[in-house]
């Protein structure tokens, strides 16, 4: 027994060192500092750095407003006013969630570039010549493109704190005489205000992490000034450098995210004390309704319907050129490292889970805490992360094979998948945790029930359903990973993601249609699996 309550902290520590080395390696990469990489990095802030640093607050900052702008206003349609037609776009406006940025991204242009038969057909229709229409490549079209693809994370948390909070309080300030505009201003939006700031947090974080939108419009971010530091001018330290600016902007962003989380759940405490409110939503009829149907019409259309059929368009023109068996493989190298990365992912969860269950010690806490901080870092951080202290071991120990083992199998990317996407796992089986009485535990153990037997008789029956949409989860974010797949594949291993940035990138977009689409179709199941949730919650 001493024996194995050693082993079993150990096994948790080794495991989150693995997780969470690609981070350690490139905060270690400062500690080669020299005269080299101070030169390296003064040559940066000369050159690149400012156009890094400027383009990326520029972009966070016009995200940020548009995700708070289109995610709080559809939020409050949904939940303070009833209207025809309230129930379909509930769960509609939840569909952007399966629609990878880049796929939006790659529609757009298709269809808003100087060639694209919008401006093709307004040409001939004014009879004028040149461009049309701004230039859809470009900081506004990358904001544009982020903000209907990811004002979901606003909308589903401040529609749970408006519905959790608002109506009775509403109605409250209705008996006392305040008109409509000013219960909104002065009950709904402060009371929302924590949940909203979780929400532009975590878009922020996913726009940081982007590579495929910012590479694709040739946007300076740092994502994309990492890839150019470490793929073009093939110059690690650089990379490593920018990697570590891009971890702090997302530090800071997670830390405020966190602070929102706590400001919530603070808030919603306190309103339940209030009790619960029969107050109704505030029927909207004729201009009222149709400004309601504009506010959550838009985003959809934008962020979903219009971005799909767009795709289509080229796929139809060019289905004699598609190549079925290539398309095949691709899915099939799709299906098996995300089927792969799913159940280490799930296995992973639920060990900590389960042992954070039965003993709440130091060191398990602490790892829990460092594997649910791995969704938080970029992809682009990852892959440096992997690959530097592969080049420090090659370089140290040649015949060890360290380089061969990540870069020519799937081993290295298998490892990026889990560092990232282990958090998703372990969120959604902590979750199925809180619905299992720790009274069941003191009954199993009464009964002779310990251990593994009661995982194995008493939590997993009841973590089924949990681990599944674990398992979901995560094989459907390891089939739209862009950035960590595009370096760490093996070769000749492409995925359907992968294949889609490059043929988009060599214009050839009718064939990356099909790919693209396949992802969206994939991404519709968690979307469909969320709404229903959420619509079996509101009843």
């Amino acid at each position: 027994m001493p024996l194995r309550r050693l082993l079993v902290p150990s096994a948790f520590v080794l495991l989150a060192v693995l997780l969470c080395l690609p981070v350690l390696a490139v905060l270690a990469s400062w500690l080669q500092w020299d005269a080299t990489n101070a030169q390296i990095l003064a040559e940066m802030s000369r050159t690149v750095l400012p156009d890094y640093l400027w383009t990326t607050v520029a972009l966070c900052v016009l995200v940020g407003v548009g995700v708070i702008v289109v995610g709080s206003a559809t939020a409050a349609a949904v939940t303070l006013f009833d209207f025809a037609g309230r129930r379909t776009l509930e769960w509609a406006l939840l569909l952007p969630l399966a629609m990878p940025a880049y796929v939006v991204a790659y529609a757009y242009t298709d269809f808003l570039q100087f060639g694209g038969p919008l401006q093709t057909s307004l040409r001939a229709w004014t009879g004028l010549e040149g461009r049309m229409l701004p230039e859809v490549r470009s900081l506004g079209g990358a904001a544009w493109v982020f903000t209907f693809a990811l004002y979901p994370y606003v909308y589903l948390l401040a529609r749970s704190a408006l519905s959790e909070r608002a109506a009775h309080l509403m109605e409250a300030a209705r008996l006392l005489g305040a008109p409509l505009s000013r219960r909104i201003r002065e009950v709904a939006l402060p009371l929302a205000r924590p949940a909203v700031a979780a929400g532009v947090a975590l878009a922020l974080m996913e726009t940081l992490a982007d590579f495929g939108v910012v590479s694709y419009f040739g946007i300076q971010t740092f994502t994309a000034g990492i890839y150019k530091a470490w793929l073009a001018m093939d110059n690690r330290l650089a990379a490593a450098q920018l990697a570590t600016m891009l971890l702090v902007l997302v530090v800071l962003l997670l830390h405020l995210e966190q602070r929102a989380r706590r400001r919530a759940r603070f808030d919603s405490s306190r309103g339940a004390r209030a009790g619960a409110s029969d107050a109704q939503p505030v029927r909207l009829r004729g201009g009222a309704l149709a400004l309601a149907w504009l506010v959550c019409g838009v985003p959809v259309l934008a962020g979903f319907l219009l971005p799909v059929l767009f795709m289509f368009r080229p796929l139809m023109a060019d289905w004699d050129l598609l190549a079925w068996d290539r398309f095949a493989e691709w899915a099939g190298n799709s299906l098996r490292l995300g089927l792969v990365t799913a159940v280490l992912a799930v296995g992973i969860a639920v060990s900590l889970a389960f042992a954070l269950r039965r003993s709440k010690d130091a060191v398990t806490r602490a790892v829990v805490q460092l594997v649910g901080l791995g969704y938080a870092v970029p992809g682009a951080v990852i892959v440096v992360g992997v690959l530097l202290p592969v080049g420090w071991l090659q370089a140290a120990a040649p015949g060890l094979g360290v380089a061969t083992l990540v870069t020519a199998t799937s081993f290295g990317l298998v490892w990026a998948y889990l560092v990232r996407f282990c958090a998703v796992a372990l969120q959604s089986v902590q979750s199925g945790y809180t619905r299992i009485p720790p009274s069941f535990d003191d009954s199993a153990r009464t009964l002779g029930a310990a251990g593994l037997e009661l995982m194995r008789r008493v939590h997993w029956p009841l973590l089924r359903r949990s681990t599944a949409a674990a398992a979901l989860l995560v094989f459907v974010d390891v089939m739209k990973e862009l950035p960590a797949t595009l370096v760490l594949r093996p070769f000749d291993s492409d995925t359907l993601a992968v294949v889609a940035y490059q043929l988009a990138r060599d214009e050839r977009l009718g064939e990356a249609a099909l790919p693209s689409l396949a992802l969206v179709l994939v991404g519709l199941i968690p979307v469909v699996m969320l709404s229903r949730t959420l619509r079996a919650a509101g009843r």
